[in-house]
């Protein structure tokens, strides 16, 4: 590869690299990513591609009130590399209108400029009626959506940073039990989106035990000096599947029977519970028997209850113990008059 093809495509993958404002990358980092990418470059012609060659026909920032320098693009750049297209642009949309009632509006602020761009093309088509697509296209989420609760930009960006980067973060943590704020030093080790609040899931320094952190209880949060330490063997589908989030109230799923109305009976056809499921002709006419695997867990109990007396449990006993017992605690704070 010629000298000028190679430092085109430097610039290309240098470009990509910078993120828009609030975001930012050091001059370090682009360096090892751009390694990463196999293009070795030293930090004086890295810092002389950025403020002198790229600053003068892209709107690149620079914060060099501390080293090393931060590189950013001003939040409201645009650019396609490559170009959306008319499906894309359509997914995009859809995609907006379902991830704004599951996640923060800072974290969706992030896609902004796409979401941008593939209203802008539509509304360029508004000959053949692609222009009338964001009005005519909603997602609603299964169940009752709760708001998503507010989460600070700037804790955000530090999080996905350090995530990312693997570093640890100082942070100032509101505990939901003692309702005050207390110091940490977090190790990050994943995150996880749960309806209506984000997680992060990360050890305190100086123990081992894994914890849920709800990110918009973070009132501060900022790389720290410390090393950043790895969960051992930690792996975040396992730990999720573990019950986490779950509420599990047992690692062996089970075996769940039930008899079923026509109405529940037609949506488990069409929306199985799992993949172990059977529904067959049940002994009361019009009602089904369903045999299903479920994991033994809160989440599914829960939705049993949802379904009221569209569902008629005959095992485990254990759940069907519970659910009489809920629906006695319901009629209790309804007494006939």
């Amino acid at each position: 590869m010629s000298d000028a093809r190679d430092t085109l495509f430097r610039h290309i993958t240098m470009l990509q690299l910078i993120p828009r404002y609030p975001g930012w990358i050091s001059t370090p980092s682009l360096k090892e990513k751009l390694a990463e990418h196999g293009f070795l470059v030293d930090i004086r012609s890295l810092q002389r591609d950025l403020g002198q060659k790229l600053s003068s026909q892209f709107p690149i920032g620079c914060d060099d009130s501390q080293k090393p320098y931060r590189w950013y693009f001003d939040r409201d750049y645009q650019c396609q590399l490559p170009a959306l297209d008319v499906p894309g642009a359509l997914t995009l949309v859809l995609a907006e209108e379902y991830l704004k009632g599951l996640l923060p509006p800072v974290v969706i602020s992030q896609l902004d400029p796409h979401f941008n761009d593939a209203r802008q093309l539509l509304e360029q088509l508004a000959a053949n009626g692609l222009s009338n697509w964001a009005r005519r296209v909603r997602a609603i989420p299964n169940g009752k959506a709760l708001i998503p609760a507010a989460l600070d930009e700037a804790t955000w960006q530090t999080v996905a940073q350090a995530l990312l980067e693997q570093k640890a973060i100082d942070v100032q943590y509101l505990s939901r039990s003692a309702e005050s704020e207390k110091a940490f030093t977090l190790h990050p080790q994943g995150i996880v989106s749960r309806h209506s609040v984000t997680y992060l899931l990360a050890h305190v320094d100086g123990f081992d035990d894994l914890r849920q952190f709800a990110l918009h209880r973070v009132k501060h949060a900022a790389l720290s000096d410390r090393a950043w330490q790895a969960q051992e063997g930690f792996d975040i589908d396992h730990y999720i599947q573990q019950g986490a989030f779950g509420y599990r109230q047992g690692i062996e799923d089970i075996e769940l029977e039930a008899e079923i109305s026509p109405s529940a009976a037609w949506l488990l056809q069409e929306t199985p519970l799992s993949e172990q499921q059977s529904i067959t002709p049940g002994p009361q006419e019009g009602w089904y028997r369903l045999n299903v695997t479920v994991p033994n867990d809160q989440q599914t109990l829960w939705w049993l209850m949802g379904m009221g007396a569209n569902i008629k449990v005959l095992a485990p006993r254990e759940w069907q113990d519970e659910l009489k017992a809920t629906a006695q605690k319901v009629l209790a704070h309804y007494p006939s008059h």
